[in-house]
């Protein structure tokens, strides 16, 4: 589901790989059977690339960490959150253009 760069995380290394993260983290809230969140993927995998170092990129599957999703109150996938210092300081609702995404990683870093 995810690129090469991008960190799968679930319910229960999500704090240690996201919320204690000495950098900010962007990370993609999707599910196997949804078209747009496929869509997107290859975009995030690329930003992932671009910022490393940065940003580190991260995916949730929605249906394999049901408590994490919840915990953010993900209501539809694809959601997009920016976490920095442990706290959610962007989002992005829906498949968004690559430049868009890029934007939301700019606003944290």
């Amino acid at each position: 589901m995810s690129g090469d760069k991008v960190i799968n995380v679930n319910d229960i290394n999500f704090d240690s790989e996201v919320l204690k993260s000495s950098v900010p983290v962007l990370v993609d809230f999707s599910a196997t059977w949804c078209q747009p969140c496929r869509a997107i993927a290859p975009l995030v995998n690329q930003l992932a690339g671009e910022y490393e170092g940065r940003v580190k990129v991260t995916a949730v599957d929605i249906d394999e960490s049901p408590a994490t999703a919840q915990k953010f109150q993900i209501r539809g996938v694809p959601t997009l959150l920016m976490i920095k210092d442990g706290k959610v300081v962007g989002q992005q609702v829906g498949a968004a253009a690559k430049a868009k995404i890029a934007a939301l990683m700019d606003g944290a870093l």
